[in-house]
């Protein structure tokens, strides 16, 4: 496969803040782009923010890698912020959906929107669970379906069991209902379970989702009926690290999946990859690496630690945009790294 692969850096050294984590991205129609991710002195902490930045379009002129300083646009003195996600709705408005609460288990949605490209944003509104999941997406995209319903992967974590479902809304985000949760065979699985789905549609109403897994390997599970139910999780033959991948379907219904294809619960954050499926997810190839970096320490280790963090590149967000691959990525915790991957077309 003949590419070419751009690299930029979101901010470099004077950002506001000590780590960064979890970014989300979103190309626009007037060549802008925007990103967002959570940014404070570490993941958990009260003084944990949502942070936004723009690239400029070229069409006006703007030099390459135009990014603007990184503005705080969601904050609350005390309360940790979680994995933001930006989309854009059908009428143009922009959300923004993101977590708050001290713990994963804990925690619950807001979301803001726009409707002026990202510049401004409305107050912040908690939408309630449904079925006792969080509204909106935990950590990847939703996705409008055929119908024009939207569906949202969300999921929930405890301390014995960790699950999977959507919230799906008819009403462009007014109102919300679940659809699942994921069924997972207990007796069989190997650890807490799955979480943070990412979606894709193969036809109208025939979804389908690949999960984080505490088993080693990347899950998956399909629905016939828009997402409202989901057959039993079942592993694909793709590793995972349990930690987050995301997943993006071009117009020629190629998927393309980036995620860390490690076997390892809790294992390292490197190498970076994105593979390629042109049969609906049934086979995957064509690695495509974006960092390959090893970290520094006994490979026995698998539980994730600070030296693997040191030599972390993780929680991808992919999104396919006018013939080209979009990503940002976790970068050593410390930046936020943006690729633009233009295939043949």
């Amino acid at each position: 496969m003949s590419i070419q692969i751009s690299r930029e850096f979101i901010f470099t050294d004077d950002q506001p803040f000590a780590s960064c984590h979890a970014s989300t991205v979103l190309p626009l129609s007037d060549g802008r782009v925007l990103a967002a991710w959570f940014g404070g002195s570490y993941e958990g902490h009260g003084d944990v923010a949502i942070w936004l930045s723009e690239r400029a379009s070229e069409r006006t002129g703007a030099a390459p890698g135009g990014w603007s300083a990184p503005r705080r646009v969601a904050d609350q003195d005390g309360l940790p912020h979680w994995n933001p996600v930006l989309a854009e709705a059908p009428d143009g408005f922009i959300h923004l959906f993101y977590k708050v609460g001290p713990t994963c288990s804990s925690w619950c949605t807001r979301v803001m929107a726009s409707a002026d490209g990202g510049r401004s944003w409305s107050d912040p509104v908690e939408p309630s669970e449904s079925g006792g999941y969080p509204v909106g997406p935990v950590k990847n995209k939703p996705i409008v379906l055929a119908d024009g319903s939207w569906v949202a992967p969300t999921s929930r974590e405890t301390a014995t069991a960790w699950d999977a479902a959507v919230t799906i809304s008819a009403d462009s985000g007014a109102s919300w209902e679940i659809g699942g949760p994921v069924p997972i065979d207990r007796e069989r699985f190997t650890g807490k379970g799955v979480i943070q789905p990412t979606l894709w549609e193969s036809s109208p109403g025939r979804v389908h989702m690949l999960l984080r897994s505490t088993a080693g390997r990347v899950y998956r599970s399909d629905s016939a009926d828009g997402g409202r139910s989901w057959c039993t999780a079942y592993a694909t033959g793709l590793p995972n690290n349990n930690s987050g991948i995301d997943l993006t379907r071009l117009a020629d219904a190629t998927l393309a999946l980036c995620l860390n294809p490690v076997p390892a619960d809790w294992g390292k954050r490197t190498p970076l990859v994105i593979v390629f499926s042109r049969d609906n997810g049934e086979s995957w190839g064509d690695e495509l690496v974006l960092e390959d970096e090893d970290p520094p320490v006994d490979e026995s280790k698998v539980k994730l630690d600070r030296a693997h963090r040191a030599n972390e590149f993780s929680y991808p967000a992919i999104v396919a945009h006018d013939g080209d691959l979009i990503v940002t990525y976790t970068w050593k915790r410390e930046r936020i790294c943006f690729r633009r991957i233009v295939t043949p077309g």
